[in-house]
């Protein structure tokens, strides 16, 4: 089974390219010389995840998925959130929004956080609106969303040199280390998107497009 995985970000490529079974050929937009941006407008991770799907599906007509992952800090009344990639500015900038999530949280005991992954599968012709969908005959929208969820504390300080984002920041509860601290293949196997991406392959095993 062919499948875009609409994303720019190498690393998150990399880590579900490890998590895939080999039945499934990932396609990625760097494969399809896809460059342009797509506009996060969503109020939530669900509905970035799904524009995003939606709006790969319309330009390549090849089944798609799409994720959108967000950091949730309990005191910050779920901030970064959908904001997570541009928490201190447009340019996304992992070290500036680490720093800046550093200095929210300063003097505040309460450090608890979790990081979200939202899932969207476009399968097979289904990135019409309902209202659209509802003038065909025996039309069936097939979208489908799948949510990894890991609760964790945020450190004072960066800790690790691998991941992205906020991993140097984040350790998940249980562990010793930060995200930035473990392997791909070590952070891959507990990590929120690892979760959801596990989601996704078993719907895909047990469902024939």
């Amino acid at each position: 089974m062919k499948l875009i995985f609409a994303t720019h970000n190498q690393h998150k490529l990399q880590e579900i390219k490890l998590l895939l079974p080999k039945s499934i050929e990932l396609v990625s937009l760097a494969d399809l010389k896809f460059t342009d941006d797509i506009a996060e407008t969503g109020a939530t991770l669900k509905d970035n995840a799904l524009l995003k799907a939606r709006y790969i599906y319309n330009k390549f007509h090849i089944n798609c998925f799409a994720d959108d992952s967000g950091l949730e800090v309990e005191v910050l009344n779920g901030a970064p959130g959908v904001y997570s990639a541009r928490y201190a500015g447009l340019r996304k900038n992992d070290f500036d929004n680490n720093q800046k999530l550093l200095a929210e949280l300063k003097n505040k005991p309460n450090r608890n956080a979790c990081f979200k992954t939202v899932i969207a599968l476009v399968l097979n012709g289904n990135a019409l609106a309902f209202s659209e969908a509802k003038r065909y005959k025996n039309y069936e929208l097939k979208e489908h969303t799948f949510e990894g969820v890991i609760e964790g504390t945020i450190l004072t300080e960066m800790q690790g040199t691998h991941g992205f984002g906020y991993d140097p920041l984040f350790k998940p509860n249980g562990y010793d280390k930060t995200f930035a601290e473990m392997s791909t293949e070590e952070k891959s196997k507990i990590s929120h998107r690892g979760l959801a991406v596990n989601k996704l392959v078993n719907f895909l095993s047990a469902n024939t497009y």
